[in-house]
């Protein structure tokens, strides 16, 4: 039971640390970009050139996403769009993404010795608990003129 313990606590400070964000270009690059010089579009702008399609995730949290989550998922993908030269992001997507469950159980227990043989704890228990990332979907654009 302490080693079930132990692997729980252990997978549980090893979730935030599990976050990344990935970019399929669809045009050529142009030079990169300090990610501060990005900018988040909701609307798209009135003349862009789109450069690449960006996913980016959050570490991972337990039941639903949060604020911060949310933040750490867009600056991703700010820095994909600098990387590969774009000054903008226009978001089409924002929200939750499944990443599974951590399931827990717990059961009885025996001992046995030659011909006796006790067993202790009749019952079981368990559960699970969603795992959730906030993910941030986007296209990397280059808006000419942009101030």
């Amino acid at each position: 039971m302490t080693r079930f313990f132990l692997w729980g606590a252990l997978l549980l400070l090893a979730l935030p640390g599990c976050a990344g964000s990935s970019s399929r270009l669809i045009a050529p690059t142009r030079p990169a970009i300090s990610p501060a010089e990005v900018r988040i579009y909701q609307i798209a702008p009135r003349r862009y050139q789109e450069i690449a399609t960006l996913d980016a995730t959050s570490g991972a949290r337990f039941f639903r996403g949060t604020p911060e989550g949310e933040a750490e998922a867009i600056q991703r993908l700010k820095e994909e769009a600098a990387r590969v030269g774009a000054n903008g992001v226009l978001l089409t997507l924002v929200g939750d993404r499944s990443s599974g469950t951590l399931g827990v159980g717990v059961g009885g227990g025996g001992i046995s010795g030659g011909r006796r043989s006790f067993v202790a704890g009749g019952g079981s228990a368990s559960g699970a608990a969603p795992i959730v990332r906030n993910a941030a979907q986007g296209i990397a654009i280059h808006v000419p003129d942009q101030r």
